[in-house]
């Protein structure tokens, strides 16, 4: 690992103006903004990618639905809304996102998914979710988000404060491979760099160990690997946690 900063260095060199711009503060702003028109069109082309595991994943939300038969359900960092096609007809849904940009993009996705019933959309950053009351929701979900956020464990504890009791957390997330491997290598070489063109986003975020760590009744994770397998994003993990 002694290369990597060596490497980091190069990349940064090579992306010298980007760096200057987010070191005076004037990337973030600008990228915010472009962001979500980024997103509108890779976010369709990673669904069909993962298609059959959303799929196989949100098969099960039905059984978290309260005693009324509805199910509540908060999305933190909803994006473009690609989610939606995926949740049960009648869905009580919460969104929140920290980027308010993506409001149009979300708008035209609930337009074509006129089987959810939206309640509230909060811009917001998960970890600080004061809007939504403790134990408000059935179910949380977030895909693709626990890898930007500023800090996992605050988002994570907001989780657990606005689930119910026996509420459970959906979660899909890009981590850190393994340590020994070259794709680790190549993540953490990458990672400054990534965080300016990912918003934020970290490479290598061990992320199922910040979810062993949280108070989840129980906690059903596994491991899987998204094409193209070279890519420094392939490893995910992907389940949920029963509060």
């Amino acid at each position: 690992m002694l290369l990597v900063p060596f490497l980091q260095r190069g990349i940064q060199l090579l992306l010298l103006p980007i760096h200057v711009l987010a070191c005076l503060g004037l990337w973030d702003p600008f990228y915010k903004k472009v962001f979500p028109y980024i997103m509108a069109k890779v976010a369709p082309v990673y669904n069909r990618k993962v298609y059959r595991q959303k799929r196989e994943l949100f098969s099960s939300l039905r059984k978290f639905a309260g005693p009324s038969g509805q199910l509540r359900l908060l999305e933190i960092g909803t994006g473009t809304g690609t989610n939606f096609q995926f949740y049960p007809p009648g869905c009580r849904l919460s969104c929140t996102d920290p980027n308010p940009h993506f409001r149009t993009f979300l708008l035209k996705s609930l337009s074509e998914n006129r089987h959810l019933k939206l309640e509230r959309l909060v811009v917001a950053p998960g970890e600080d979710l004061h809007q939504i009351e403790d134990g408000a929701v059935d179910v949380v979900v977030c895909t693709l988000v626990l890898c930007s956020v500023t800090h996992s464990r605050k988002v994570l504890a907001e989780v657990l404060r606005v689930l119910r009791l026996g509420g459970a957390f959906y979660f899909l997330e890009h981590v850190a491979a393994d340590q020994s491997s070259w794709t680790y290598f190549w993540q953490k070489v990458c990672d400054p760099v990534w965080r300016y063109f990912g918003d934020g986003c970290s490479l290598s975020r061990d992320t199922q160990r910040e979810l062993e760590k949280m108070n989840f009744s129980e906690l059903n994770v596994r491991c899987i690997h998204v094409s193209p397998h070279w890519l420094p994003t392939s490893p995910h993990i992907i389940g949920y946690a029963v509060k």
